[in-house]
C-alpha cells in the first residue's frame, strides 16, 4: 500500500493505493486536533493533540459533494500514521507551518486569511480526485492545512458533540465535532441509482444545530431560592419546626450561604452546566439494586398491523425502526425537539445508544462505545447478538431477516433445559447491590481476552438490548410489573419469571409472547422526554412503514432512509456478522452461586412491590382546559385530595419539570404541597359547598401551575440547593474549582479527587444516643483546607430531611404510543405515581410496597367522578369545540309543547363550552408530556450511610477493542 497526501480546499486529502495504483480508500482529515502557539505562528509552543492516537475507522468523502464548514470539522479524525503525524506535530511546532495555504478556491498570502477566505465563500465543494502515482508524501501541504485548520478554528464556533465518556478534554483545547460521515459507501452503478425510499444528498446537521444558541442553566439568586424553599416546607411543617427552619435559613443566608454560593458560581465557569456534574454522581455513586429504584419503564400501545401483534414479527418490527432512529441521530438528521418553536437540548440523544453503567468499587460510571453496530437480545435468560448496522450506521438486515434471526434465537433458546437457563442466567447479576455486581464483573473480567471477559464487552457495547419473553400478561397491572421488573415464577423451585430475561444497565426494548412491547432504561444520561421521543418516533416508524406497504408514496418518519439492504452490494456491507451467536458464559462456582443468591434476592424484591392501573376513560384533557384549569395542575390535586382523603393529611409530593431549554438542562423539582393545595383538599373534605370547593381548587391548579413555569425557566430551589449541599460536600476553595471530577460533558470520570456526594446529612454517623452526627469527625481527611467541617445550618435543619423525604413521586410523561408509563416508589412507605393526560382519559400506574395501592387507585378514581359532578353542579361548561349547538335550537323551540318520553341523558356527549372558559395548557407551554423524572434524588441522598470522606477514584473508562467473533454461530438452515 502506498500513501498520496495533498491539500485540497484547505484539508487534508489522503489515498491509499495499492499496487496496481488502484484507489483503495481516501481518507478525509480535517486537523482540529492540532492547537499551540507555534502552529503558523512562527513562534515554538507545546502542541497538544485532541484526537486519540489509535487509528479510527475511515471516514470517506463523496467527490463532487458540498459540504458546509461544521460538517467538514466534524470529519476530523485522523487517519496517517504515527511517523507523519510526528512528524507534522514537530515541524508545526517549529513554526514551519506558516506556509502558503489553499482554501476555499483561492490562494491567500497566509493560511488564517485562506480560511476565512473559505468561510466567507460558503460551503466546501471536493473536487474529483485524479488517480496518478505519488512521488512523495506532499508535507508541504499537510503543514498548510494544519495552519489552515487552526485559523477555522479561531473564526468558527464549533459546538462540542459527546466525547466518549471518561475522556477529559485538555484545558485551552478548541472543541470538535465528530459527525457520522453523510455519504453511503461505494457500490455498482445498479447499486448507485436512488432507491424508492432513498433520498441522497440531504442536508445534515439539523439535530445539534441549535446547541450553540442554547442558553446555560442560570444560578438562581440565594435569596429567591431560600424564599421557595421556605414556602414548600410550610404547608409540611407543623408551626414550631417551621420557625425552627425559618431561623436556620436566616443563619444560612448570613453565614455560609453567601461563600457557598461564591463557589458555586466559580464553580460553574467554564461548565456547561452548574448541576450536570453533582446529578450525574447523584446518580452513579447510588448503591442499591437499579431494578425498581432507578430504571423506569414505557408500555407501548399494540402495533395497529394485527400481524404484527406475535413476539418474533412485533419485534422486528421494533427494531427497524430503533435502528432508523439510531442511523438518524447518528447522521444528525433527526429534527431537534421544541416548545412552540424554540428548540431544546439534544445532548441526551447522543447518550441513548451503545451504553452502559458500568459498576466499580467507588460508584458507577457510563460507558460508550459510539460505533457500535450490533445489538445483544435475550430469551430465557440466554444471551445472542448480531450486526445490525454497518460502518455508516446503515441497515444491513431487513426487517424479514431480523425475524429469522429472531425465531432462530427463540427456538434455540427453547432447546435449554430449564435449569441450565436458570444457572447461566447471567442477566439477573445486574440487578444486584450495585457494588456486589462490581465484584462479580471483575470475576467475569478477571483474565483479559477471556471468553466471558469479551460476552461482557459484546453486551456492554451492543447499541440495545432486545429481551424476548415467553410470558404474555392479559392485564395492565401485569403487563407493568413486566416491564418494570420482571415476573417471578417458581416451577419445582427453579426460577423461570421473566426477571432473569433482563440487563438493566442498557437500553431494553422488552417483548412479550402475545407482543406486547415496552422499553426499560437506564435513567442516568437521559430523561423521560428523550426516550419517550424516541419510544414515539419507533411507534410512528412501525405504522408508517405498514402504510408504505400499502401505498409506496405514503410519507417516511425520517429524512433520509437507509438503502434496501437486499439491494446493495454485499460487499459493501464490510466486516459484518449478520447470523446469531449465543454467548456462551463459563459459568465457575463462584458466578453459579452469585446468579443463584441474586436470583432469590430479585424474587424476595419483586414480592415486596405492587402494582395498580388506572384507566380512566369519563374524561381528559378536553374536560380539564373546558373547564379552566391546567391538566397536569388538576391531576396533581387529585392525587393530593385523593390521599388527603384517607390518611388525613399532605405529604411531601415531587413533580419534575423539563428544563432542556438550556443547554444540557435535565429537570426542576417542582413541589405540588402548597399552602393553596392544603387549603383545597381540607376544604374538599369538609361540608362546605361545591362553589366554595371548586373555587378552592381553582386557586390551588393556579398556584401550581405558577410554580411549574418558574421550575421549566430553572427558578426552582431544589437543584441550586443541592448544588450547594455538593459543593460543601466536595470542599471546593477558591483555588480548586476543578476538585469535583468532571470530563466536561457531566458524566463523571472517576478521578482521583472525586469524593462521595450522596452520604444524606440525616444518614450520617450515628451517636451514641441514635441521633444523626452533624458535624464530621475531625478525623475524616478533608480534600480542602478550606473545607467547612460543620454542617450548614440549612443542611441541619429537619426541614432539609422532611422535603427530601418524598412519598409521592410522580411524573406526567407520555402521548398516545404509550398505554402507561411508571416506576417503582422512591421511598419504602411511598408511592411511584405515572400518569399520562388524554384527550379524553388518563392513565395512571401506581406502585408502593404494600400501601394498599389499590385503595389509592379507588380514592383516585372516586374524587375524579366527584369532582366532576361538582363542576357541573356549579355551572361550569364541559363541553367540546365538536359539540354541535342543534341542541340550544331543540331547548328553544316548542316550549311549553307536551313532550313525551324521558330525555336521555348522554354522559358523552359534553355541553358546548365558551371561548372564555378555554384557557392554554400549561402542559403545552412546557413541551406536553415532558415532565419525567423519578424523584430519584431522595434516593441518591440517601444512598450512602458513611461519612463524608473523600474517596479516592481510579476508574478511567477503556476503549472498548474491535470485537472479536464471540459465541457459537446459529445455523440458520436448522430452522
Amino acid at each position: 500500500m502506498k500513501l498520496y497526501v495533498r491539500l485540497e480546499y484547505g484539508i487534508i486529502v489522503v489515498t491509499r493505493l495499492d499496487s496496481n495504483l488502484h484507489t483503495v480508500i481516501e481518507y478525509f482529515i480535517l486537523a482540529v486536533g492540532l492547537v499551540g502557539r507555534g502552529v503558523g505562528g512562527g513562534e515554538s509552543g507545546e502542541v497538544e493533540r485532541y484526537v486519540s492516537a489509535r487509528p479510527h475507522p475511515p471516514h470517506r468523502l463523496t467527490t463532487g459533494q458540498k459540504y458546509s464548514t461544521s460538517t467538514l470539522a466534524g470529519k476530523g479524525k485522523c487517519c496517517l500514521s504515527e511517523a507523519i503525524y510526528s512528524r507534522a506535530l514537530t515541524d508545526a511546532a517549529a513554526g514551519e507551518a506558516a506556509v502558503v495555504g489553499k482554501a476555499g478556491g483561492g490562494v491567500s498570502k497566509t493560511a488564517s486569511e485562506g480560511a476565512e477566505t473559505a468561510i466567507r465563500s460558503g460551503p466546501f465543494k471536493v473536487p474529483p480526485i485524479h488517480r496518478h502515482q505519488p512521488t512523495s508524501l506532499d508535507y508541504a501541504y499537510l503543514f498548510s492545512a494544519i495552519a489552515t485548520t487552526q485559523a477555522l478554528a479561531q473564526v468558527t464556533r464549533h459546538f462540542t458533540m459527546p466525547k466518549p465518556l471518561n475522556e477529559r478534554l485538555a484545558e485551552g483545547q478548541p472543541p470538535a465535532v465528530p459527525v457520522k460521515s453523510d455519504a453511503p459507501r461505494q457500490y455498482t452503478e445498479e447499486q448507485r441509482k436512488p432507491l424508492a425510499s432513498h433520498t441522497p444528498n440531504i442536508e445534515q446537521g439539523i439535530t445539534f444545530a441549535a446547541q450553540d444558541s442554547l442558553p446555560k442553566l442560570p444560578i438562581p439568586e440565594l435569596e429567591n431560592s431560600i424564599a421557595k424553599y421556605l414556602a414548600a416546607l410550610k404547608p409540611l411543617q407543623p408551626p414550631r419546626e417551621h420557625a425552627e427552619t425559618q431561623q436556620a435559613a436566616e443563619e444560612f443566608l448570613k453565614g455560609d450561604g453567601p461563600e457557598l454560593n461564591e463557589k458555586l458560581k466559580k464553580y460553574a465557569n467554564g461548565k456547561t452546566s452548574y448541576i450536570e456534574q453533582f446529578w450525574y454522581d447523584s446518580y452513579l455513586n447510588y448503591d442499591n439494586p437499579v431494578v425498581l429504584n432507578l430504571n423506569p419503564f414505557f408500555l407501548l400501545e399494540d402495533d395497529p398491523t394485527p400481524a404484527r401483534n406475535n413476539q418474533v414479527t412485533r419485534a422486528a418490527s421494533l427494531v427497524v425502526s430503533a435502528l432508523s432512529f439510531v442511523r438518524a441521530v447518528r447522521r444528525e438528521e433527526l429534527p431537534p425537539d421544541t416548545i412552540k418553536g424554540q428548540p431544546l437540548c439534544m445532548y441526551q440523544y447522543s447518550r441513548l445508544f451503545g451504553t452502559a453503567r458500568i459498576p466499580t468499587d467507588h460508584g458507577c460510571h457510563i460507558g460508550q462505545d459510539p460505533d457500535s453496530q450490533h445489538i445483544v437480545v435475550l430469551c430465557h435468560g440466554q444471551f445472542y447478538w448480531f450486526d445490525v448496522l454497518d460502518e455508516n450506521s446503515d441497515h444491513v438486515m431487513s426487517e424479514k431477516d431480523i425475524a429469522i434471526n429472531l425465531q432462530t434465537i427463540v427456538d434455540d433458546a427453547q432447546q435449554t433445559p430449564i435449569q441450565e437457563a436458570a444457572k447461566s442466567a447471567i442477566g439477573v447479576l445486574s440487578t444486584e447491590n450495585r457494588k456486589v455486581w462490581a465484584g462479580l464483573r471483575e470475576v467475569l473480567t478477571r483474565d483479559e481476552g477471556s471468553n466471558n471477559a469479551d460476552c461482557l464487552s459484546i453486551v456492554d457495547s451492543a447499541l440495545f438490548i432486545v429481551c424476548l419473553d415467553y410470558a404474555a400478561p392479559s392485564n395492565a397491572p401485569d403487563l407493568c410489573g413486566n416491564m418494570l421488573c420482571g415476573t417471578s415464577k417458581i416451577e419445582k423451585g427453579i426460577q423461570i419469571g421473566t426477571c432473569t430475561n433482563r440487563w438493566y444497565d442498557k437500553l431494553q426494548i422488552i417483548v412479550c409472547a402475545n407482543g406486547s412491547a415496552g422499553i426499560n432504561f437506564e435513567h442516568t444520561g437521559v430523561d423521560g422526554h428523550t426516550v419517550l421521543r424516541f419510544a414515539s418516533d419507533v411507534y410512528t416508524d412501525t405504522i408508517l412503514r405498514f402504510a408504505r406497504t400499502i401505498n409506496g408514496q405514503a410519507p417516511s418518519l425520517w429524512a433520509s432512509t437507509s438503502p434496501d439492504p437486499s439491494k446493495r452490494d454485499p460487499k459493501s456491507f464490510g466486516p459484518v456478522s449478520t447470523t446469531p451467536r449465543k454467548l456462551e458464559w463459563v459459568m465457575t462456582s463462584e458466578l453459579s452461586i452469585a446468579v443463584r443468591f441474586a436470583e432469590t434476592r430479585l424474587a424476595d424484591l419483586i414480592q415486596q412491590n405492587e402494582f395498580q392501573t388506572l384507566d380512566f376513560a369519563a374524561y381528559g384533557k378536553n374536560f380539564m382546559t373546558s373547564m379552566g384549569f391546567s391538566p397536569d395542575a388538576f391531576v396533581q390535586m387529585a392525587f393530593q385530595a385523593a390521599y388527603y382523603g384517607l390518611y388525613g393529611r399532605s405529604e411531601c409530593t415531587y413533580e419534575p419539570a423539563m428544563t432542556k431549554v438550556y443547554l444540557h438542562g435535565r429537570t426542576e423539582a417542582i413541589r405540588s404541597v402548597t399552602p393553596e393545595s392544603l387549603a383545597f383538599v381540607q376544604e374538599f373534605w369538609s361540608e362546605l359547598e361545591p362553589a366554595r370547593k371548586v373555587e378552592a381548587l381553582r386557586r390551588a391548579c393556579q398556584a401550581h401551575t405558577a410554580q411549574t413555569r418558574e421550575c421549566a425557566k430553572a427558578q426552582g430551589c431544589d437543584r441550586h440547593l443541592y448544588a450547594l449541599f455538593s459543593v460543601w460536600q466536595r470542599g471546593l476553595d477558591e483555588d480548586g474549582a476543578e476538585a469535583a471530577s468532571s470530563n466536561g460533558d457531566g458524566y463523571s470520570s472517576r478521578g482521583a479527587s472525586s469524593p462521595d456526594p450522596l452520604s444524606s446529612p440525616s444518614l450520617s454517623a450515628q451517636s451514641d444516643d441514635g441521633l444523626p452526627q452533624r458535624i464530621r469527625s475531625s478525623s475524616s481527611p478533608s480534600p480542602s483546607p478550606t473545607r467547612l467541617q460543620a454542617l450548614p445550618s440549612l443542611f441541619a435543619d429537619h426541614g432539609w430531611d422532611r422535603l427530601n423525604s418524598t412519598i409521592l413521586s410522580t411524573s406526567n410523561c407520555g402521548n398516545p404510543s404509550l398505554r402507561h408509563f411508571g416506576f417503582g416508589p422512591t421511598s419504602g412507605d411511598g408511592f411511584g405515581i405515572g400518569y399520562i393526560i388524554k384527550d379524553e382519559g388518563i392513565s395512571i400506574c401506581a406502585s408502593s410496597k404494600h400501601r394498599q395501592t389499590k385503595r389509592f387507585v379507588d380514592a383516585l378514581e372516586s374524587y375524579l367522578v366527584e369532582i366532576r359532578r361538582m363542576l357541573r353542579a356549579v355551572g361550569g361548561r364541559d363541553g367540546s369545540p365538536a359539540s354541535s349547538r342543534a341542541r340550544e335550537r331543540d331547548r328553544g323551540v316548542g316550549e311549553g309543547k307536551m313532550k313525551r318520553g324521558r330525555p336521555i341523558r348522554s354522559e358523552g356527549v359534553p355541553k358546548a363550552a365558551s371561548v372564555d372558559s378555554r384557557v392554554g395548557s400549561d402542559d403545552d407551554d412546557l413541551g406536553g408530556y415532558g415532565f419525567f423524572d423519578a424523584g430519584m434524588l431522595l434516593q441518591a441522598l440517601q444512598a450512602r450511610t458513611g461519612s463524608l470522606e473523600n474517596t479516592v477514584l481510579a476508574a478511567v473508562e477503556k476503549a472498548i477493542p474491535r470485537r472479536r467473533e464471540v459465541g457459537k454461530k446459529l445455523r440458520l438452515s436448522e430452522y
